[in-house]
């Protein structure tokens, strides 16, 4: 089964690359060329760039090497993602910019095409001018008329210009009155060579100036190379600007949300209780210390009660970074502040995280539970763990608790909401969607968890979602900004 459907990817990747090849270089250009084999190149080389990045992190590659691949790879992943959804969009655009140019070409044509004149076969001196055959017509002017000298009508053997027979009826070829062989076309006077010039092939003629253009008789073929590279270019700058804006987004640092959560088991005296909520920081090899400085100085400006971090703080060994995590040692709460492992976590060495995590001042909750003034706050291990013997334990955690207390729950991902309900959770708060984190993103997340970001309820237990401080691959949102959450939980009995 896993065979099948890694063959299925593989087959759904190299199309999709061959498709965005064949309408960015291949359908742009006129033929074969340093364009279509620099596409070519261009695509395969982001691929292998992006497939080394992902390789390199898991595998736990050099640091530095990590950090070479990660921004022009993970960059990659985004940037095809787009030039993607680009070209497919601009499939809807084709046919309408085709038909609207052939519909202004046919509307410029008879205003802005000028039709030269033929240009009349040269007249042998003696012979009649064109018009004239004889007794009874009008002379031209200027020629001599009946009688006259130089003029003389023709005799038996005579050739008529313009009748079959002519030497001068078909300009070019040699007839029996010539002399001498065909002269080559470079060295005909001016007048034969334009008499005798073959029609220009269609392919050539696209590349003559003024093709393409509306009202110059452009070639179908013409057309459709202008659409496709007006397409081409508006689906690469649309997917650029994107990536672009959407890597800013993260770079800047997350914004902060507020939303306020009513408990009914909540005292009067807690109401107004600020839990500063972040997850899926991602510290790896794009997103360093200066990343966890801005989160840091993000959550304390908001001065909450108590911090709580919901996992996929890092992606990597604390030796590779054990650095860039120092800044969460400054994180400042009333009421301390309070991990708990998401999956990737579990790809880093989750064991010595909890332990590194500790040393800088949180308290990891490992299936454990600590009993506020107002309200129970209990942690669960990530899904992941279970791989490791390690993973969630509702029962250590909630078993044996007064239910007549207000509970809230700490736990990675929101489908471990199943299990909350179940042990009579008030509040439970999740990380692990990114929000979808690369739009259409969203809705593959939807179909995964029960809540893909904000506030939802599930039967007695409410689920509040975030959609994470950081970003893993690329370090690039798209409809989905990142947020640090104040939730305020409020008493229904203030």
């Amino acid at each position: 089964m896993v065979i099948v459907f890694a063959l299925v990817a593989l087959t759904v990747l190299v199309t999709g690359n061959w498709y965005l090849w064949r309408r960015l270089f291949r359908d742009t250009t006129r033929g074969p060329g340093w364009a279509r084999r620099g596409g070519a190149a261009l695509i395969a080389g982001g691929w292998v760039l992006a497939v080394g990045a992902l390789v390199a992190e898991r595998a736990g590659a050099p640091f530095w090497l990590q950090r070479v691949l990660a921004w022009p790879g993970f960059l990659w992943l985004a940037l095809s993602v787009y030039l993607l959804l680009g070209v497919v969009a601009g499939e809807a655009v084709r046919p309408l910019l085709r038909r609207f140019l052939e519909k202004r070409a046919r509307a410029a044509a008879p205003a802005g095409t000028s039709v030269a004149p033929p240009r009349p076969d040269p007249v042998p001196v003696g012979a009649p001018a064109p018009g004239q055959s004889g007794s009874g017509t009008t002379p031209a002017p200027g020629t001599p008329g009946p009688g006259e000298p130089g003029q003389r009508k023709p005799g038996p053997g005579d050739r008529v210009p313009g009748e079959p027979g002519s030497a001068k009826s078909e300009p070019g070829r040699s007839g029996p009155e010539q002399s001498g062989p065909r002269q080559p076309a470079s060295k005909q006077p001016a007048s034969e060579r334009s008499a005798s010039a073959e029609p220009v092939p269609e392919s050539e003629s696209e590349s003559q100036p003024g093709a393409g253009r509306p009202g110059s008789g452009a070639s179908s073929p013409s057309r459709r190379l202008f659409v496709s590279r007006v397409v081409a270019g508006a689906a690469a700058a649309a997917a650029a600007g994107t990536v672009g804006y959407g890597t800013y987004g993260v770079l800047r640092g997350p914004r902060v949300k507020r939303v306020t959560v009513p408990l009914a088991k909540l005292p009067r005296a807690a109401h107004g209780y600020r839990i500063a909520v972040v997850s899926d920081i991602h510290l790896g090899p794009v997103l360093g210390r200066g990343f966890a400085q801005k989160v840091v100085d993000t959550i304390n400006a908001t001065q909450p009660d108590l911090i709580a971090v919901v996992g996929d703080l890092v992606d990597g060994s604390v030796k590779d970074l054990g650095p860039a995590a120092t800044p969460l040692s400054q994180l400042r709460a009333r009421h301390g502040s309070y991990f708990v492992t998401g999956n990737h976590e579990y790809f880093s060495g989750a064991e010595s995280w909890v332990a590194e995590v500790r040393r800088l001042g949180l308290t990891p909750l490992e299936n454990a539970r600590t009993e506020l003034a107002w309200f129970d706050l209990a942690g669960v291990n990530d899904i992941a763990g279970e791989s490791e013997g390690q993973g969630p334990d509702f029962t250590r955690a909630l078993g044996d608790r007064d239910t007549a207390r207000a509970c809230v729950l700490l736990a990675h991902q929101p489908v471990q909401i199943h299990d909350a309900m179940r042990h009579g959770v008030d509040l439970q708060l999740s990380g692990h969607t990114h929000g979808g984190q690369l739009w259409p993103g969203n809705f593959v997340a939807a179909a995964a968890n029960p809540t893909v970001a904000g506030l939802e309820r599930h039967g007695d237990t409410q689920l509040y979602v975030s959609r994470g401080a950081g970003a893993w691959g690329p370090p690039t949102r798209v409809g989905a900004p990142s947020d640090i959450t104040v939730v305020e939980l409020a008493s229904r009995h203030a």
